[in-house]
């Protein structure tokens, strides 16, 4: 139940037609429902706009499904339900139990598959998020992003290898980074991209330091220090590999003011 759910249920009992009882018995989930092994929470999409997504590793695939079909059916009318960094198993559990998913990503790779119930229309007053990678092996991070903003109804344009081994071909884009809502910069090695990217636009840059490099790059923590080091000013860091973070960083400037919330 987000903002906008709430609002129906009380003029429906403004207006006489849900009784106080049945409006109770919508409300009794709230703010979360007990499974024994997880507390899902109800009340995050009145909080926050978006409703809890579930994070995959550590869980069983009986978990997962079962996290999703109580996100299903006690936020019926909500936002999307994301399940992140799905294996194999995972994927069958939670999509056999609950159909109508879209499964991106390879529940083999090495960032697993994101699922997604209930995407929501594209949004046509915005401009595309543009999600800008360094190199080919930053996609599986970019494509984590890509799909948790597209799944909230935000436009995406996506750059792919883009890095500054060769600065031509992200100089070549600068139209549009410049015409962007925001820009999420996925860079391992070095991270030098983030402040490439910060210094030729001037809307939000998010920047996503990924575990690619050789031994001095450390497994993402080179790039982490480089990017919250960077002299483009401005620039917000998120975890190594967070693609998923740093999706929801943009929601939350997106959709700030937004009454409508996602």
């Amino acid at each position: 139940m987000d903002a906008g759910d709430l609002r129906t249920l009380l003029d429906e009992v403004a207006a006489g037609t849900l009784t106080p009882d049945d409006a109770a018995e919508r409300l009794r989930s709230l703010p979360f429902t007990d499974l024994g092994f997880a507390r899902v929470d109800h009340h995050r999409a009145l909080r926050q706009g978006r409703p809890e997504a579930v994070y995959a590793p550590g869980k069983s695939p009986a978990h997962v499904a079962a996290i999703v079909g109580e996100l299903l059916g006690v936020d019926a009318s909500g936002g999307p339900i994301i399940v992140s960094r799905a294996d194999v198993d995972q994927v069958a559990a939670a999509t056999t139990a609950h159909p109508g998913a879209g499964c991106h990503g390879d529940p083999d790779g090495p960032g697993g598959a994101t699922l997604v119930w209930r995407a929501r229309r594209p949004r046509d007053d915005l401009d595309p998020v543009v999600v800008v990678t360094a190199g080919t092996a930053d996609q599986p991070v970019a494509d984590e992003c890509a799909v948790v903003l597209e799944a909230h109804g935000v436009p995406v344009t996506r750059i792919a290898d883009a890095g500054v081994a060769g600065i031509h071909r992200i100089l070549g884009e600068v139209e549009v980074l410049q015409r962007a809502t925001a820009v999420v910069v996925v860079a391992g090695m070095e991270g030098a991209l983030a402040s490439v990217v910060g210094g030729l636009t001037g809307v939000p840059v998010v920047a996503v330091p990924t575990s690619v490099g050789y031994g001095s790059g450390l497994d993402g923590v080179t790039a982490l220090l480089a990017m919250t080091a960077s002299c483009a000013s401005g620039i917000g860091v998120v975890g190594i590999d967070n693609g998923f973070g740093a999706a929801c960083n943009v929601l939350r400037m997106v959709f700030a003011h937004d009454t409508l919330r996602v």
